[in-house]
């Protein structure tokens, strides 16, 4: 059989809409109204089971790259377990679906359609806590633990999106804990693969600055990120971050010189002009 590692996020979604759906119909057609979703469960109870295998079979593809990260290997037996026995509850599910049909086309047992009805909605109840545990668990896998980047299109680029995340999420981490000299180390690394990145540029002389509370080396980095004059985001983000730099350094004058021409350029700016009315 292929490898189907790379449609796991897709099918997955489609198999736990179809039989939450499923069960939600048949239900409401014990009740008596509304007609149609009586054949409806029936069809998306059939199409979600058929997507719920094909989802465990997916994912089993894909556990082998995700179960080597450490510490991520019990939450993927979890996530598997789950999945395995809620495809298999629905199994059941549909087994009594189709006796339903079955007993509903013959004269003499279409009274008894009604009682397979029932036992496939009872099924369905508890299938849908399982199916909602496999959910949790593989949503836990992905944004707990970050298994997957990579699995989907096999480009390198994406796991480098995933290292890239990290190194900023927990640089903030740090910077928040006092951990200084670890958030500028992370920082450094981050800057070092995105040497073109503006959004990377600015946040490493934001850590030089906080972090390093090297000013000589923020205010080079600064001056030296290049950016578009007439950009509101980037020429006020560059003033605003040399204005601080040079607050640090006690030179407020400075700061000001800095700050005057952008907030006369970008008026509409209160945040700057703030700023700049702040030093004094």
């Amino acid at each position: 059989m292929p490898n189907l590692a790379a449609n796991h996020p897709q099918v997955v979604h489609f198999a736990i809409a179809l039989l939450f759906v499923g069960v939600a119909f048949r239900l409401i057609s014990l009740s008596g109204r509304l007609a149609f979703t009586k054949h409806a469960a029936a069809v998306l109870l059939i199409l979600g089971t058929v997507a719920a295998a094909v989802s465990v079979k997916s994912g089993a593809d894909a556990h082998g790259p995700v179960e080597r990260i450490p510490g991520v290997r019990n939450a993927v037996i979890e996530h598997e377990e789950y999945g395995e026995d809620a495809r298999n509850v629905f199994f059941i599910v549909v087994a009594a679906e189709l006796l339903a049909l079955g007993l509903a086309a013959g004269t003499k047992t279409a009274g008894l359609s009604k009682f397979a009805y029932v036992a496939s909605a009872i099924v369905g109840i508890y299938g849908s806590t399982v199916l909602y545990e496999a959910a949790e668990h593989g949503g836990a896998l992905v944004y707990q633990y970050a298994g997957g980047p990579g699995l989907r299109t096999g480009d390198p680029a994406d796991v480098e999106r995933l290292l890239i995340a990290g190194l900023y999420t927990q640089s903030q981490a740090d910077r928040k804990a006092g951990r200084g000299a670890d958030a500028a180390r992370l920082i450094n690394e981050m800057a070092a693969r995105m040497p073109g990145d503006t959004t990377a540029q600015f946040l490493h002389v934001e850590s030089l600055l906080l972090d390093a509370k090297d000013f000589p080396a923020a205010l080079a980095a600064a001056r030296n990120a290049g950016v578009d004059p007439k950009s509101p985001r980037w020429a006020t983000r560059k003033a605003s971050l040399t204005a601080d730099i040079f607050v640090a350094m006690g030179q407020p004058d400075s700061a000001r010189a800095v700050l005057a021409p952008v907030v006369e350029a970008f008026p509409n700016n209160t945040r700057l002009k703030a700023k700049l009315d702040s030093i004094r």
